[in-house]
């Protein structure tokens, strides 16, 4: 079985997505599955599958300009599908080059499956864009719908899809390196830095500093807790265009920017509870990250992050956009070490059942129906 993906997210930048992708390529290079990646993007000299990338010209997206847009057109991608003999395409995001690449395929008889990874849809009402919403939802049922499976990330998720009428949903989960995310890595340097003593939880978030990442609420929960008198130390790890704007309304916390690797590791470690107030999450990877660390988390009950909490014992699940639900639940693991202690230990077994290859081995399996399903239908292109 051949592969070609086509991703606008891809190393060396660094989000959910490339991450994504990194660990499922490490799974197709273990099994002997080949596969091209068309990208904007040209991973380091020394990612494995370097030499499988074709690099597409692109112009960078100006609201976000780490990110880039791939400009398909004149670049030969046909031949390229052809040369390669692909039996799959994979398209990751609803992109000019992932409609281009479906367009390719659909001529050369070649199965497209695509994958839900950003809530694009409901970013809109973020930025004074709401009524676009309805139409957000129309251009992505009319993009998975050229796609003979779409891939969500969480349950939860893959149930909205099918309401908003997006067909052949099926759930390609997400793993977690336990070994890289460990409470092991707990670092009293870094309680030092924040300024919290042992007798001081560390209440942390990592994201990115955006306001789809529903920091208003995040602003709030913190003012109902301090309101209440609850001792705590905030720490903020991850950067963005809010940043300005949160330090000010948090001068209190610290805010550590953008970690990765053994570093990130050690921020999780060295807290004791984490909050992710986002609604707008498919999955919601920090806080399996975190859960991994032995961190209990007070997640949204909207969006994939409250699939991987289990009320009660691993964390908590307050209603969306609900700051006093937030900071009710918090409090409760703020002030109550033996319940933070119980929980923390269940957050880390919760990750111990996510191992990335069993995760990517299914995917793989649903592939090889989608190929074996489209030779009995179409046995020769």
């Amino acid at each position: 079985m051949r592969v070609a993906y086509f991703t606008e997210s891809l190393y060396p930048h660094v989000d959910g997505v490339s991450r994504t992708l990194a660990r499922l390529f490490d799974t197709l290079l273990l099994r002997g599955i080949d596969f091209r990646v068309f990208s904007p993007f040209l991973p380091p000299k020394e990612v494995g599958w370097r030499d499988r990338v074709r690099v597409m010209r692109y112009v960078r997206f100006p609201p976000y300009p780490d990110y880039r847009v791939s400009l398909p057109y004149g670049q030969r991608i046909g031949e390229a599908l052809e040369e390669f003999g692909a039996d799959l395409v994979h398209v990751v995001s609803p992109t000019p080059l992932a409609y281009r690449a479906q367009g390719i395929a659909r001529r050369l008889g070649i199965p497209v499956v695509g994958s839900f990874h950003t809530h694009f849809a409901s970013y809109f009402r973020y930025y004074g864009l709401g009524p676009l919403e309805p139409i957000g939802w129309r251009l992505l049922r009319a993009f998975y719908s050229r796609c003979e499976r779409v891939y969500a990330p969480s349950a939860s998720i893959g149930r909205e899809l099918a309401s908003q009428g997006i067909e052949s949903v099926e759930l390609w989960s997400r793993g977690i390196d336990l070994a890289g995310f460990s409470p092991e890595h707990r670092d009293p340097a870094i309680r030092g830095l924040i300024g919290a003593a042992d007798t001081v939880p560390v209440l942390l978030m990592v994201s990115r500093l955006v306001r789809e990442k529903d920091l208003a609420d995040l602003v709030e929960i913190d003012r109902i807790l301090r309101g209440r008198g609850v001792r705590f130390a905030l720490a903020l790890v991850g950067d963005g265009p809010m940043r300005a704007r949160l330090e000010r309304k948090l001068s209190h916390g610290t805010f550590a920017g953008h970690r990765s690797g053994p570093d990130l590791a050690r921020w999780y470690a060295s807290a004791d509870v984490f909050v992710f107030p986002s609604t707008t999450e498919t999955l919601g990877n920090v806080v399996l990250e975190a859960l991994a660390s032995g961190l209990p988390a007070v997640v949204s009950d909207r969006g994939g992050p409250q699939d991987m909490i289990r009320h009660g014992e691993n964390g908590f699940i307050a209603r969306a956009n609900d700051p006093f639900d937030f900071a009710t639940h918090l409090q409760r693991l703020l002030e109550n070490p033996d319940l933070r202690t119980r929980l923390a230990h269940n957050a880390r077994a919760s990750a111990d059942s996510r191992d990335w290859h069993e995760i990517n081995g299914t995917l793989l399996d649903s592939y090889r129906k989608v190929v074996t399903r489209r030779a009995h239908v179409q046995p020769s292109r």
